[in-house]
């Protein structure tokens, strides 16, 4: 092993570690913000683990969508709501805990089969050619992707919409009516109608 193996072995075991303990503090931590946060450190070490891979694109988008804008959106949304609930305790808590552990162990178990039944040696050597990831990706997207493409965006302009109008779905304003104007605004102070009616009657008294 030389130098530049064991620096690509040790960045490897930081980065694999730094991704589980920032994974399960996402899980275990109470509050919701420090959760946001530590899944942007998810997704930079997932970054790290695609620059490994010589997968310079792949790590550049991992940083720009979903640590840019997708884990932002989710602080935004997050701040948005801001909503303080008490959390009741739910019946069968016991059995639903030990159902999750059964499944995410179940997942464990069966990750850990397929990378020990992958044979990892690399046997040929990678032929290398001038044209690079993102050239080739660009033209993919722009050419026979370029609907699906156009489409995911517009799709996630919505969902980013509706997020925000359900979480200030509480300031709106209740409508009570069409056109009604509210008490106080833009109006002039009416006459009493129990004086109006007094001074016709004395009116009609004198005449």
């Amino acid at each position: 092993m030389n130098l530049a193996e064991g620096v690509q072995f040790v960045s490897l075991v930081i980065l694999g570690i730094g991704m589980i303990v920032a994974a399960v503090g996402v899980v275990l931590m109470a509050n919701i913000v420090y959760s946001a946060f530590l899944l942007a450190m998810v997704f930079v070490c997932m970054s790290g683990l695609y620059l490994l891979l010589n997968a310079d694109f792949v790590a550049a988008a991992q940083i720009l969508i979903y640590v840019g804008a997708i884990n932002v959106l989710i602080l935004f949304a997050i701040m948005l709501v801001n909503k303080q609930e008490n959390f009741k305790a739910s019946p069968n808590l016991l059995l639903r805990q030990v159902s999750t552990a059964l499944v995410c162990f179940g997942l464990l178990a069966l990750l850990g089969t397929m990378v020990l039944s992958t044979p990892w040696a690399i046997t040929a050597e990678v032929t290398q050619t001038n044209t690079t990831t993102m050239v080739l990706l660009g033209k993919h997207f722009f050419s026979d992707f370029l609907l699906p493409f156009e489409l995911a965006s517009v799709f996630l302009l919505m969902a980013m919409v509706g997020a925000i109008i359900l979480a200030r779905r509480d300031y709106l304003p209740n409508i009570k009516g069409t056109n009604q104007p509210e008490p106080g605004a833009l109006t002039l102070p009416e006459r009493p109608r129990e004086l109006a009616t007094i001074g016709t009657e004395s009116k009609r008294q004198d005449s």
